[in-house]
């Protein structure tokens, strides 16, 4: 079982590399998304946050699998077809955002009203305030839920094996279909994700004490 593994790692970790990229890229997207939504619900028009409210209940309120057949199978009737790796950034960006507009909407609203205050009395205006003052204090606030967030994606890039993607999951069915052999490569796999789990979790751990002696 151990030689059949090893044979083939060169394999699953190529797999493993696929399921890195799709990782961060769609955390950094899912970033960018979750900032602007929780600033629109906080600080946009009442439309706007009606909208962005919308949206973070819709996907919170749906299987993310669910999200991943819509985006990639369901579109087609419409006319619009995405090959499976954009499907999988859009739809785990499109989720990861919705998770961190909470987030950073938490940690925004934690960051005490008398620094927004102090703010405009030195002529700053509100967009100065939230970039300057706010963001960053709400950025440290916002690491540790954010870090489960980034460690809950990596696991659920697995999801997007069902639209044909070369992340580890399916790179481990390939071989099952190739040697019939399920166990080895399951086990083998669960090694590979938890061992990028535990780099993730410490490299954010790190991020977050540096963050903290900063300020």
């Amino acid at each position: 079982m151990f030689n059949l593994v090893l044979e083939n790692l060169p394999f699953l970790l190529k797999g493993a590399l696929y399921t890195l990229v799709i990782t961060i890229v769609s955390m950094l997207l899912g970033l960018i998304i979750g900032i602007i939504t929780a600033i629109a619900r906080l600080r946009g028009p009442r439309p706007v946050r009606w909208i962005a409210r919308a949206y973070v209940s819709i996907i919170r309120g749906t299987p993310l699998l669910v999200q991943i057949v819509i985006i990639y199978y369901g579109l087609v009737d419409y006319g619009v077809t995405l090959g499976s790796l954009t499907a999988a950034f859009i739809a785990l960006s499109v989720n990861a955002g919705a998770y961190l507009s909470e987030t950073f909407r938490g940690a925004i609203l934690a960051v005490p009203k008398g620094q927004t205050e102090a703010a405009f009395a030195t002529g700053m205006t509100p967009w100065q305030t939230m970039r300057r003052i706010i963001l960053p204090q709400a950025a440290r606030i916002a690491i540790p839920p954010m870090g489960n967030t980034f460690i809950g994606m990596l696991k659920e890039t697995s999801l997007v094996s069902v639209i044909g993607v070369s992340e580890l999951l399916r790179q481990a069915q390939l071989l099952q279909a190739q040697f019939y052999r399920y166990m080895p490569f399951y086990l083998a796999i669960a090694v590979i994700y938890w061992v990028l789990s535990t780099g993730l979790a410490a490299i954010l751990e790190r991020i977050e004490r540096k963050l903290n002696e900063a300020y």
